[in-house]
């Protein structure tokens, strides 16, 4: 009930020809007012058209109308009325009746805003940060807030109400968890001390299971100092899950009938149990881990079919231990991608991934065009028509070289000719299509990028091998699989978790032998897990990109209420600011230029 505890009788978007003949009223900020005659009166569910009238009795009501300034916030009491036959406004659920105003009060006038509140003028994201609390009242961002609400609430019943986990709140002040994400420092009043923002509550989840609680949940605010992106911010919020005496399956199951029992209803139904696909798989079939499967456009390997060619850079990359050649088929690229285009393309792999792209182009006749054709004999042109299904007006890309950078290189190519494509009108995503996937059997670690020598965790340390592979953890860890699942949506990571090392020892020893990370740091956990650690696994839920993507929108900061700006800042509040350095004399703190010269100055 909208209208419990308030003053108002209804909302600007719930009367209807039902009402006609009500006394209501109404509470709104001014859209929209024409010549004194009428006035578009809007809050967070909809639009209502007031009738101002006109007669001498009610000139005071008149003028207070007529000189109320757009987005001036008002109060406004009076009878429903049909509308007059032709001017209804099919377009508007309010759209069959308007409201004749007896009484009205301005209980705030506004002043000339930036930008106007309506969806369809463009804004430039800056402004619309600068002026969140304006942006705030768009249709659009109304939309998206409480549709995550809505969501929001249907997991915490699922989870609590049906599968009997409890709600956690986990500290924000902490101390740094090694490897992972760059976390944010918090300065303490021990000198050289200092708190970390958690980038997960994960040591804590893991310690909930130690201690019993069996099934934990939490919406739970994570930290991560890197620079935002599109999809990405320093501080966001995680649907946040751990669970004791579980499988993958169970987790998987579990996830599965999570967004199924709260996905909204406007957005069709999602069909259960997601597709899996390997690690490999998603690298050798799309070139990336997270693959967007609305749509095909596979790599595929082609070596065989050239491998008794007279091309020298094939000839070159197939010598190699894990030399191929693979290629991706564009449907339809000759048609509708400009010479320019694939230049760009091309552009792109040498600049990205040092890697030389040829293409290929089949002509209306279902002749191949390339400067490969003249090294490759009828059969040979034959076969690869053939393996790469080329049809008439088709673009192929080809490119050799070491297995998993071909591979990136054309899963980075095969996702900019999608957008190319469907910028030239040919639509190869459905937008109100919804394909799910988990992405299973990663690698345990993988060589650091500074240093190939020394390893990594692909996930986070307290991943736990694939049974299968637990011996060769302490042979050839880099042959280990992880028991780490990711969930894929539309090709975005929308979630991440594993089963969890259970056993001291082990988890020691990836730590100080694989990782040759400082375990002292850890010793909580470790002694944790000495204390009869049930087995346990979870995952996390990242709830900005999953809304992002359930609503459609480009960034996940139209689903924050007050996000911050791509380099991190706050620009409606000017955050991060400077503090005095009489503020920072408790925390043992100096900072240097140029901050020390900026304060010398004000002073």
């Amino acid at each position: 009930d909208f209208n419990s505890f308030v003053t108002r009788t209804n909302t600007c978007g719930e009367l209807r020809s039902a009402h006609v003949g009500q006394e209501v009223t109404l509470y709104g900020w001014i859209q929209y007012q024409r010549q004194g005659l009428f006035l578009v009166l809007r809050d967070f569910q909809g639009l209502t058209q007031i009738i101002i009238p006109q007669d001498e009795a009610h000139s005071h009501l008149k003028e207070l109308l007529s000189n109320a300034p757009v987005e001036s916030v008002v109060r406004v009491s009076g009878t429903v009325l049909p509308r007059p036959p032709g001017q209804e406004n099919p377009k508007m659920p309010t759209g069959a009746i308007e409201v004749k105003a007896e009484t009205a009060e301005i209980l705030n006038s506004c002043k000339k805003l930036p930008f106007e509140i309506k969806d369809f003028i463009k804004k430039s994201e800056a402004l619309r940060m600068q002026y969140r609390y304006l942006d705030l009242r768009s249709f659009q961002l109304q939309y998206n807030l409480r549709l995550r609400s809505r969501i929001v609430m249907r997991m915490r019943e699922y989870l609590c109400n049906l599968h009997g986990f409890v709600d956690v709140e986990t500290p924000t002040l902490f101390k740094r968890t090694p490897g992972g994400a760059k976390e944010f420092l918090v300065p303490s009043r021990e000198a050289g001390k200092f708190y970390s923002l958690p980038q997960s509550p994960q040591q804590f989840k893991q310690l909930l299971m130690v201690g019993g609680l069996d099934r934990y949940f939490q919406v739970a605010r994570c930290y991560r100092d890197e620079g935002s992106r599109p999809d990405r911010q320093p501080e966001f919020t995680q649907i946040d899950i751990e669970m004791s005496f579980v499988d993958q399956a169970g987790i998987q199951g579990l996830i599965e009938g999570l967004l199924q029992y709260s996905w909204p209803e406007e957005r069709g139904p999602i069909t259960t149990p997601f597709p899996s696909m390997t690690y490999k798989e998603a690298l050798d079939n799309y070139g990336t881990d997270k693959p967007d499967t609305r749509f095909g456009m596979k790599i595929v390997d082609i070596s065989e079919f050239l491998r008794r060619s007279d091309i020298q850079f094939v000839q070159n990359a197939l010598s190699y231990p894990h030399g191929t050649v693979k290629a991706i088929c564009i449907p339809q690229g000759a048609r509708y991608l400009k010479n320019k285009d694939l230049e760009s393309l091309k552009e792109s792999a040498k600049s990205q991934f040092s890697q030389e792209i040829m293409e290929i182009i089949c002509r209306p006749d279902g002749s191949l065009k390339s400067l490969l054709t003249k090294f490759l004999g009828e059969k040979q042109q034959s076969e690869l028509i053939q393996g790469l299904n080329i049809q008439v007006d088709d673009v192929v890309l080809l490119t050799a070289g070491e297995h998993k950078q071909v591979c990136s290189a054309l899963g980075s190519l095969r996702l900019k000719s999608a957008d190319l494509l469907e910028a030239a009108g040919l639509q190869l995503r459905d937008p109100a299509a919804f394909h799910f996937l988990w992405v299973v059997d990663f690698p345990l670690f993988l060589p650091k990028e500074e240093n190939s020598t020394e390893l990594e965790s692909a996930h986070h340390p307290f991943t736990a091998p694939h049974p299968s592979d637990a011996s060769l953890l302490y042979s050839d860890p880099t042959k280990v699989r992880s028991q780490h699942y990711d969930l894929v949506l539309n090709g975005s990571e929308v979630g991440g978790g594993s089963i969890r090392i259970h056993s001291a020892e082990q988890q020691r020893f990836v730590l100080e032998k694989v990782l040759k990370e400082d375990s002292e740091v850890l010793s909580h956990l470790l002694e944790a897990l000495e204390s009869g650690a049930p087995p346990h696994g979870g995952i996390a839920l990242g709830l900005d990109r999953l809304i992002s993507l359930i609503v459609d929108a480009p960034s996940i900061r139209d689903v924050i209420a007050f996000p911050k700006s791509f380099r991190g800042r706050d620009l409606m509040g000017n955050a991060p600011d400077y503090v005095t350095a009489e503020e920072l004399e408790p925390y043992h703190i100096q900072v240097s230029w140029p901050l020390a010269e900026k304060e010398a100055k004000k002073s």
